[in-house]
């Protein structure tokens, strides 16, 4: 018998992370990791380590980097500060069910509950924010650990998964060969889905005469978008999308009736009110989408199509519970539906249409006087990719903008903060983006808040050549903030105004070209300027500054009551 070979902890995880099929790893070396980060050195030819520039950052890009390559994003850390700064992005990962793993140094186990140096309980506080969370004490643990991690990220509703790596672990020597996880007992990423829900759903949406199918970010999840389709246009009903569900069809598919939410479209939003069948496929009922819960569609059945059910029945009442991967169970519903046609009901949007586009869209984004809008910028962007760019937001009016105005043809085409709403998310996740998807432009929309929360990954830009597409809006306000101390603060600006400083400076001290926008004649030629250029590039638009997003449903309000103006 061939003894096995012995290893060191450290490097069972490499070889761990290339039995993963992992290439792409974000990260920021420190003491309590670094056995890791010398391993990695002889690794370097299959394993491209990113240098970011702070640890949230890290977090961040893996997950601008899962979301639109599909894969598990990785980062790896240190002990103590290094493990804690990841922990927005795990919070962030956990809502919005993006598959990560983090890989956190820790103390050496014969230290742990010492306050040793850089000591802090991480398996503790991220147990609340992740899908696993896990202490790696000995060498022999890696192989079965790093699988299960990667098992339990990816499957089901995906999600961040953290390892805790105690240093004497990372040492030690451990006879090595890589493990395939593929059960783990009392947990079920697909569970089987119920023929007599079915046969409900099937009986409802038959007999339905105003259906509307509201899309989450599950389709894109699960690479159900053709499912999707098939099945919106068999039964022609039409259709609202979640923030994180905007590109699961394509935004001038006929059945897409535009965005739901506070933010979202007047369509949609007031139609939740007036449908008979709702079917929500992938997605939360959070109060961003449902604005009042003891309003929310109570005239319709409501048919709920999830691979978690812990998310049905949670806000919302369900009638029918359809329990499994959307994929299958859109597919499955297809196949028993009958064909119909529901022309007036899908005529009966165009009025809202017509009535937001001639209230707010037209003067959003084709202003004929005045300073630039935000939504005539992301349009613009927009039309010059031909609609086919990534669209990666930070948070705030930049992000409701970017997501109304950006228009969608391909699959996977948003990366943004939806339910932590994080500011400076936008930044690492759009440098993620350009490793996931090389192949794709990124644009990167960001407000002059997000942007200097995270501004200091310019630098992992710099040094990376990352083709990360920067438009910044920069109204010199905290936007979103300032739009609510205006509409129910009574205009007191407590804290919200903003000095910037000279980002073509900035820009120019990372090596970065960058242009400066203010009239609006100027605005296609730079736009131009900016796709033509190879590598990155940062396009600073000098926006109005007390502009607003609208239309909207104030906090409290139904669903189908939106502010037009404000």
């Amino acid at each position: 018998m061939i003894p096995k070979e012995k290893i060191t902890g450290s490097e069972a995880l490499m070889r761990s992370l290339e039995y993963q099929g992992v290439k792409t790893i974000f990260g920021y070396p420190g003491g309590a990791i670094m056995p890791v980060f010398d391993a990695l050195y002889d690794h370097r030819d299959k394993l491209n380590h990113i240098l970011v520039r702070h640890e949230q950052g890290a977090a961040h890009a893996a997950q601008g980097f899962a979301r639109v390559s599909g894969k598990v994003g990785v980062c790896l850390v240190t002990s103590g500060p290094g493990a804690t700064n990841t922990i927005t992005g795990i919070a962030d990962a956990m809502i919005d069910s993006t598959p990560l793993v983090v890989i956190a140094g820790q103390v050496g186990a014969g230290l742990l509950g010492t306050d040793a140096f850089q000591e802090v309980d991480l398996v503790g506080i991220t147990q609340p924010i992740s899908k696993w969370s896990y202490q790696i004490r000995k060498a022999e643990d890696v192989a079965w650990a790093v699988s299960r991690a990667f098992y339990i990220a990816r499957s089901g509703r995906p999600g961040p998964v953290v390892l805790d790596f105690a240093k004497n672990a990372q040492l030690e020597m451990t006879e090595f060969e890589p493990v395939g996880v593929d059960f783990i007992r009392s947990y079920d990423p697909d569970p089987e889905t119920d023929p007599k829900a079915l046969a409900e759903a099937v009986a409802l949406i038959n007999d339905s005469k105003k259906p509307l199918v509201l899309v989450g970010q599950g389709v894109e999840l699960g690479n159900a978008q053709q499912e999707l389709k098939d099945f919106v246009e068999k039964a022609d009903i039409p259709c609202g999308c979640t923030l994180l569900g905007l590109s699961a069809l394509p935004t001038e598919h006929y059945l897409n009736k535009g965005m739901l939410g506070m933010h979202g479209n007047l369509g949609p939003n007031v139609k939740t009110n007036e449908c008979d069948v709702l079917i929500a496929v992938g997605m939360r009922f959070d109060d961003r989408v449902t604005g009042k819960l003891e309003t929310y569609a109570k005239q319709a059945k409501i048919i709920h199509l999830d691979i978690d059910s812990s998310e049905i029945g949670k806000n919302v009442a369900v009638d029918v519970p359809v329990l499994g991967n959307c994929k299958r169970t859109l597919a499955l519903l297809t196949e028993l539906i009958q064909k119909q046609t529901h022309t007036e009901w899908v005529e009966s949007f165009k009025p809202y249409e017509q009535k937001e586009y001639a209230e707010v869209i037209e003067k959003e984004v084709y202003p004929k006087e005045g300073p630039l809008n935000m939504g005539e910028v992301v349009r613009a962007v927009s039309e010059a990719t031909h609609h086919e760019a990534i669209l990666v937001t930070d948070v705030g009016q930049n992000q409701m903008m970017a997501c109304r105005y950006f228009k969608y043809t391909k699959e996977r085409s948003v990366v943004t903060s939806g339910g932590m709403g994080t500011m400076g998310f936008g930044l690492p996740a759009a440098i993620g983006a350009t490793f996931g998807r090389p192949d794709r432009t990124v644009c990167a929309f960001m407000g002059d808040g997000g942007l200097q929360m995270t501004m200091q990954e310019l630098g992992t830009i710099m040094e990376q050549k990352a083709p990360v597409k920067i438009i910044l809006l920069n109204n010199n306000y905290l936007g979103n903030v300032r739009q609510w101390q205006a509409m129910f603060f009574n205009h007191r600006y407590s804290f919200t105004p903003m000095m910037n400083p000279d980002y073509m400076q900035i820009a120019s001290a990372y090596g970065i070209p960058s242009r400066r926008v203010i009239e609006r004649e100027d605005l296609e030629e730079a736009i131009r300027e900016m796709l033509d250029t190879d590598g990155p590039f940062l396009l600073e638009a000098c926006v109005i500054e007390e502009g607003n997003v609208l239309p909207m449903t104030p906090p409290g309000s139904s669903v189908n009551y939106m502010l037009m103006e404000c």
